[in-house]
């Protein structure tokens, strides 16, 4: 009997997901954050929206850093078009953006002040150099105090070929699609980093544009795919003081077997 009821359940819990309305939006200046909505919106089966700035930006690196520098010290944030959307149509939105000084990127700003998300479940995913969906989900839950914002996926720009098979691990684990996958190990402890292990970690970061630290200590696990490293990195911040990051790279068992970094969590 107790076995009937847990099936029951499970079914109440799937007929309730499947009814629910699921709409991908997203910001994309380059069209990175575009190419992983459009892989969400296929996995998914979801209504999709790209967000529009009135005044686009150009697409750009220093470009865009010197407008955007401007509108966070002015509060001028970007003018954007009209949703096509309904947002009170949907039950879950996935809200996608490149990161743009460690948060969300400005037309973002724009689009939680004007809009309504209350009662909504906002799942954010990005696009990054490094990092940053960590700050970005912490600083949406600020400004939508009464969404329900759940963890959230991000990716380095350089690994976006990688996203469709990680969207389908993230989408399974968080119960937003159906199917089975196998859990991952836990990482190991944190132990003194080798001559091997910091080869490593050099091998995947050195030729990031900035530098990313000396690695302190590491853990590791081995999957199906490859070997996962999980390293505690001493840095210099911005103002100059010593900070602790967390950064993350992965061996792969076929292909290049080149080492990559996946993403630093400051």
């Amino acid at each position: 009997m107790k076995k009937i009821f847990v099936l029951l359940a499970m079914m109440a819990c799937m007929t309730t997901a499947s009814a629910q309305k699921v709409l991908v939006l997203y910001y994309s200046e380059t069209g990175t954050t575009k190419t992983v909505a459009q892989e969400l919106q296929k996995q998914l089966g979801a209504d999709i929206e790209g967000i529009e700035a009135v005044e686009p930006y150009s697409g750009d690196f220093q470009a865009t850093i010197q407008r955007g520098q401007r509108e966070m010290q002015s509060g001028n944030w970007p003018a954007l078009k009209a949703l096509k959307s309904k947002l009170s149509k949907y039950d879950i939105i996935f809200l996608g953006y490149p990161i743009w000084f460690g948060t969300y990127a400005n037309p973002i700003v724009t689009l939680v002040k004007s809009n309504d998300f209350d009662g909504k479940t906002v799942v954010p995913f990005c696009t990054f150099g490094s990092g940053g969906l960590n700050t970005s989900t912490d600083n949406l839950k600020k400004a939508l105090p009464k969404a329900n914002i759940k963890p959230g996926y991000g990716v380095r720009t350089a690994r976006v070929a990688s996203a469709a098979k990680e969207l389908n691990r993230f989408l399974i684990e968080n119960g937003y699609k159906k199917g089975t996958i196998a859990k991952l190990p836990d990482y190991s402890d944190q132990q003194p980093v080798t001559e091997a292990d910091k080869a490593i970690f050099d091998a995947a970061c050195s030729s990031y544009q900035f530098p990313l630290g000396t690695p302190q200590a590491v853990g590791k696990r081995t999957t199906d795919e490859g070997t996962d490293y999980k390293y505690t990195v001493k840095s210099r911040g911005f103002d100059g003081s010593e900070t602790t990051s967390t950064i993350y790279v992965t061996v792969p068992n076929t292909g290049s077997n080149k080492a990559e970094f996946t993403e630093v969590v400051r």
